[in-house]
């Protein structure tokens, strides 16, 4: 059975990629479908885009944020199932298909999840690393998920308008996060389709990598403190990232002790310490040489275990030093 599926966008000055998701929606292989475009006050050709497109295009009147823009075209949709992604995301052409498929198969009870293609859009070495990153993290644990993202979200229509749809007085980012813990205390079942794929549009630079780090970091710790599950092996905050971070700062303080005593003896507790990191990520790393060759896998090891798990660090103890001074305990 093809049930109607409504495809939600958010859009907030995405005129860079907006057109290439639209593209990429109506060129599913699934017929039974409309695309909902909620523009939320942006201030580029955006919504000139648009209109480009057969979809059905709804202007918020003042800048509201995310959670704000799928509420409204969740609410305003006319599916049986509504399909959550992004404006900076091309969705495979069977993704609908397959959403369907699984949601005839599971029933209305689950939400269901995608994830990104390991290659993006953009074939740049920090795009492909993060890609490579968040499709590992989410597809892990594919049965029990601790979240499912917005880029590739599946849900009944009537589950979610019971919900009241995602939180619009939260943090600027993973009020998907939040949804999912809200619908699973009260009952639902989480879930991973790891074929249900999507390219995303990264453009990412070392800076636009690390900036993005910390922001998710930053704000994740704050929700995580409060959630008191800082330390849960959660999709893109897994174990894995968090032994990286610690093997970082271990390695940094020991340098320190070594400089201040000059005991030549805690050197070497250096190597054991990447070793122990390299053990637990070992999956994670194994698949960036699988994806992309022995070059791109040590360059990613080298990002991965000195650069990226630094700026992460710093976003976490940003995160605390904000969840201690109140900032984040009304998340």
């Amino acid at each position: 059975m093809q049930n109607y599926i409504s495809i939600i966008i958010p859009n907030r000055n995405g005129s860079a990629t907006i057109g290439k998701c639209l593209e990429a929606a109506y060129s599913s292989n699934y017929e039974n479908f409309e695309v909902i475009v909620v523009d939320d006050c942006s201030e580029d050709n955006s919504v000139e885009i648009i209109k480009r497109f057969p979809c059905r295009l709804i202007r918020l009147e003042k800048h509201s944020g995310a959670s704000k823009a799928r509420n409204t075209g969740a609410f305003n949709s006319n599916g049986k199932i509504l399909f959550f992604t992004d404006a900076d995301c091309l969705l495979n052409k069977n993704a609908l298909m397959i959403a369907n498929n699984t949601v005839n198969e599971k029933g209305s009870n689950v939400i269901i999840g995608g994830t990104y293609t390991k290659i993006p859009h953009d074939e740049r070495f920090f795009s492909i690393f993060q890609s490579i990153f968040i499709n590992y993290s989410e597809t892990k644990n594919i049965q029990s998920p601790d979240y499912i993202a917005t880029h590739a979200m599946i849900i009944d229509s009537e589950v979610f308008r019971k919900s009241g749809g995602f939180s619009e007085d939260f943090l600027p980012i993973i009020e998907d996060v939040e949804f999912s813990h809200r619908l699973r205390r009260a009952g639902y079942k989480l879930l991973m389709n790891p074929e249900i794929l999507a390219r995303h549009i990264f453009n990412f630079d070392m800076k636009k990598s690390l900036r993005n780090s910390i922001k998710k970091s930053l704000y994740w710790t704050m929700y995580s403190l409060k959630n008191r599950d800082f330390l849960a092996d959660s999709g893109t905050a897994s174990v894995e990232l968090k032994v990286n971070v610690i093997s970082c700062f271990l390695t940094i303080l020991t340098v320190l002790a070594w400089i201040m005593s000059k005991n030549s003896v805690l050197m070497l507790l250096i190597p054991l310490i990447f070793l122990l990191n390299i053990f637990v990520s070992r999956d994670l790393l194994k698949i960036f040489f699988d994806t992309k060759g022995i070059i791109f896998g040590i360059s990613a090891l080298a990002y991965y275990t000195v650069v990226y798990s630094f700026s992460v660090g710093i976003g976490a103890f940003s995160g605390i030093v904000a969840y201690l001074s109140g900032r984040g305990r009304s998340a």
